[in-house]
């Protein structure tokens, strides 16, 4: 590494490709943390690994690349901290790949029109909310505005599995708010809902 850290052209590509997305990277791995400390921990360690694997990069998409190392950063931080968080489901892209239903990813759905009203402070509290592997879909589609191609490319998912988790996590973000809702933290999510459905 010490031949590295005086390689001028590695740091050169290190600013050009990784620096520029230091932004999208913390707010990816405070979403996938939970907490400032360790997202500034992920994004260090990420860093790291990057500039180690500069040279590896072969000038595709740089943001997709660096989003890769931060999510894998982040994961195995959390593996090794909370070791019993992770459940293992063998089959779980097969019934998400049969779930997911090609070309309506980008329709418009009562559940998408109603994120899009939410007020953001209680959409993130929302969002936070649910389980990491769906949270993650959120955060990528929604604040870093990933495409599905894109959010494939750094889960390292199929398409089909992108589309679906997207879905799902929709679906239980809906189901979270609307649960809020009732228990009468606001009554305006609820007449939304039936004003939406009703259209």
């Amino acid at each position: 590494m010490d031949d590295q850290i005086n390689c001028p052209d590695c740091n050169a590509r290190f600013a050009s490709v990784v620096l520029p997305h230091l932004d999208d990277a913390y707010r990816l791995a405070h979403w996938l943390t939970g907490n400032r400390v360790d997202a500034e921990d992920v994004v260090q360690d990420a860093c790291l690994r990057a500039f180690r694997g500069i040279r590896n990069f072969c000038n595709g998409n740089a943001r997709a690349w660096v989003l890769t190392i931060v999510r894998h950063t982040a994961y195995s931080l959390q593996r090794k901290n909370q070791p019993g968080i992770f459940v293992n489901v063998a089959d779980l892209e097969t019934v998400e790949l049969a779930q997911a239903k090609p070309g309506e990813h980008d329709i418009e759905t009562p559940e998408t029109v109603l994120i899009a009203m939410m007020d953001a402070s209680r959409l993130e509290t929302a969002i936070a909310a649910l389980p990491a592997s769906l949270r993650e879909m959120l955060v990528f589609r929604n604040v870093h505005g990933l495409g599905y191609r894109e959010i494939a490319e750094v889960t390292g998912m199929p398409i089909g599995t992108v589309m679906s988790r997207l879905a799902r996590a929709r679906g239980r973000l809906i189901a979270i708010i609307a649960k809020d809702d009732a228990s009468g933290r606001s009554g305006e999510f609820v007449r939304s809902v039936d004003l939406v459905h009703t259209s």
